[in-house]
């Protein structure tokens, strides 16, 4: 090791107080100023002096965790998540719930509590549950309604007849069908054939893959999929499978009956291996032409890229709809793998970060086997890559 990376190490170790007998040069830079921060705010604090507090403070622990997850193992996360809980009073606030209802219902502070899940004393996990259900009803009743809605109308849409009932007819397509017999003397389109709406189905009618990156950088992307993942599967016309993945995956299908509960089986942190997740999505593939599968990650891709790549465009090919969201958030624009959503992009699978409002309409392109790519540049106003 260099003399300059030592001294690098030992004021990251050491911290401002520690660290000024170092020498001129040893002042963190870059990266390193972020790492010091966040170390200085657990290691440097006064535990009589500090405290877990609410409102606008629920935040910062949300950033200071992300920051954590950001530049250290997984390993090393578990051990400075859990002298937070003790030095920083966090099981004080998951202890006192007349306090925790008169916190905003907010996104980011279910990213918490499912960060700090496994160091959570067995007593505050009932109190941590709680506080994930009123957020998780929250931003439920957001979305549900006008999910249910996109959906039923796509499927509708999609779905046509050539013998519709009068109220039924589609009358643009109807006239676009029979323009070869368009009468000049009476200036009107004689119909030899009708196209209508079919009625809605009670049989399935798409499949819906949600594979999801629990890394610790998607904690709010995975909070709006465990909640549209709920809702979708309360569809009958659709078949919905919702899987997460980190280098390992995890089908949560079986517990889209409650979102509460799929959040709770998440574990957020650790790496990614994409290509792992897209093995398992190809598996449940039963019906490639009407099936829709939603990718949501960053495509930092810890496993094989080129596997990955080659597994995308079998998919494609297969006839299954593949759309990658970089983020569903409310976050803005998130940092991504530019290079590999530019591949993605040229197998013909559209990658942008979505809004949850946005998200219904989304959803509805898909099932309508449309343009997804026109549409986000359109209604989002971002290209994709």
């Amino acid at each position: 090791m260099s003399p300059p990376e030592r001294q690098r190490r030992w004021r990251l170790v050491l911290g401002e107080p520690g660290g000024q007998g170092l020498g001129e040069g040893s002042e963190p830079v870059g990266q390193d100023r972020t790492v010091d921060r966040a170390l200085a705010e657990l290691y440097d604090a006064d535990p009589r002096r500090r405290g877990a507090g609410l409102g606008s403070s629920a935040p910062e622990v949300a950033r200071w965790l992300g920051d954590i997850r950001t530049y250290f193992p997984t390993s090393v996360v578990q051990v400075v998540q859990r002298d937070a809980v003790e030095r920083l009073g966090l099981h004080r606030l998951l202890l006192e719930p007349e306090l925790l209802q008169a916190v905003e219902p907010d996104v980011h502070l279910v990213g918490t509590l499912l960060s700090l899940r496994d160091v959570m004393p067995q007593e505050v996990r009932a109190t941590a549950r709680q506080v994930v259900r009123t957020v998780v009803q929250e931003v439920e009743r957001r979305i549900a309604q006008r999910t249910r809605t996109a959906v039923a109308g796509a499927l509708d849409r999609s779905n046509r007849t050539r013998r519709p009932r009068p109220r039924d007819i589609d009358l643009g397509r109807t006239i676009a069908a029979n323009l070869a017999h368009y009468l000049p003397e009476h200036r009107t389109v004689v119909p030899e054939r009708l196209v209508g709406h079919a009625r809605r189905q009670r049989s399935v009618a798409r499949d819906v893959v949600l594979l999801v990156d629990q890394s610790g950088s998607m904690a709010e992307s995975v909070v709006y999929a465990g909640v549209f993942g709920a809702v979708l599967a309360s569809l009958s016309t659709l078949r919905t499978s919702m899987v997460v993945f980190d280098t390992a995956v995890v089908d949560l299908t079986e517990e889209l009956s409650d979102p509460v509960d799929v959040l709770f089986g998440t574990q957020l942190g650790g790496g990614t291996d994409i290509n792992r997740a897209l093995a398992y999505g190809q598996s449940l593939v039963t019906r490639p032409a009407d099936t829709t599968l939603v990718l949501i990650s960053d495509l930092y891709e810890g496993g094989v890229r080129e596997e990955m790549l080659r597994r995308t465009g079998s998919l494609v090919r297969s006839g299954v709809q593949v759309v990658v969201l970089l983020a569903l958030s409310d976050s803005g624009a998130p940092a991504h793998d530019a290079e590999n959503a530019a591949a993605l992009a040229e197998l013909g699978v559209p990658a942008f970060a979505c809004t949850p409002d946005a998200f219904p309409d989304l959803l509805a392109v898909a099932l309508e086997r449309g343009d997804v790519a026109a549409w986000a540049e359109r209604e989002l106003g971002r290209r994709t890559t």
